[in-house]
């Protein structure tokens, strides 16, 4: 048996026709699509398929696209037969993908983790409407002057990605302010992203404040296997400190480089990358190249798995 972790993408992973190949090939995954379409009441699956990418990529589609095709993705690899070679230890998720691991996890069930994205999803974009926010990624900019410059500007910090990315996010003019600091400053690169607003800085509070009051009614169970909290890099098994810890993540900082780098201090070296893109596996890399990431995307991958 191979221990390993399974580890799910967030919001930015989504493109048009993911998981239509799991849809045909996969009664598991079919079921899984059907399932979120009848939830959500929403023409879902048609837009993952065929688009338009703007519709898909609006934050209402796109957090419960990604959160159906990882989970798809997900049901094909259980029944595959080289499932049975593989040991899950942990499961995580970057920002949104935390709540495909709880599904994975079985801390919720596809039915509750889609309503949860859904109105998580609803929450931020309404606070995106209240005051305008900004986004950008740093790459190759040492981390403790980049906190420096983000205390003087008044920029927050979004994700600590790897030790080559760091995500800034905040007001725009102070998110503007800090990146013409940082490129006076000699980083490498700084890239605006394309988002509607300031995820994960305080400008979310609004939002936060909204989904704790969700978060208190939702069916949140035990995990069978520890999920490793975007908030503070430590596993969770409590559902009182995993429903606080969801409501936190929305304003907070995602420590995904501090994560993965407890995961491999707990021995895992093995890890499946479920759903779409390879955006964790090169983030990965950067953090610890030692470290083996698997992804299952498409059926082929299943059948491409070492184990």
């Amino acid at each position: 048996m191979i221990n390993v972790a399974l580890i799910f993408p967030g919001q930015g992973a989504q493109k048009v026709g993911m998981g239509k190949e799991l849809y045909d090939a996969s009664p598991q995954s079919r079921e899984v699509f059907d399932a979120a379409d009848r939830v959500l009441g929403i023409d879902l699956t048609k837009t993952i398929f065929e688009g338009p990418a703007e519709k898909l990529t609006s934050t209402a589609y796109c957090q419960p696209a990604i959160l159906t095709m990882s989970i798809a993705a997900l049901a094909a690899l259980r029944v595959h037969p080289k499932s049975k070679n593989i040991s899950v230890k942990f499961a995580a998720g970057l920002s949104l993908g935390e709540y495909s691991a709880l599904i994975a996890a079985g801390a919720l069930g596809l039915e509750a983790g889609l309503r949860l994205v859904q109105h998580r999803a609803g929450f931020m974009e309404e606070a995106t409407k209240l005051e305008r926010g900004a986004m950008a990624a740093v790459i190759g900019f040492p981390k403790e002057k980049l906190l420096v410059i983000c205390q003087e500007t008044g920029a927050q910090i979004a994700n600590f990605n790897s030790p080559e990315q760091i995500v800034i996010t905040g007001h725009a003019a102070k998110v503007q302010a800090a990146c013409e600091r940082l490129k006076a400053e000699g980083a490498k690169t700084v890239i605006p992203l394309e988002v509607s607003g300031a995820f994960h800085s305080s400008l979310m509070a609004p939002a936060a404040e909204k989904f704790s009051g969700v978060l208190k009614g939702a069916a949140i169970q035990k995990p069978q296997i520890p999920i490793v909290a975007n908030v503070n890099a430590a596993p969770q098994t409590d559902p009182s400190a995993i429903r606080r810890l969801l409501a936190e993540q929305i304003t907070s900082s995602v420590q995904w480089e501090p994560s993965v780098r407890f995961l491999a201090s707990q021995g895992v070296t093995e890890f499946l990358e479920i759903g779409p893109g390879k955006v964790l596996k090169g983030l990965m890399r950067k953090t610890d190249p030692a470290l083996k990431v698997h992804n299952i995307e498409v059926p082929t991958d299943l059948e491409n798995l070492p184990f």
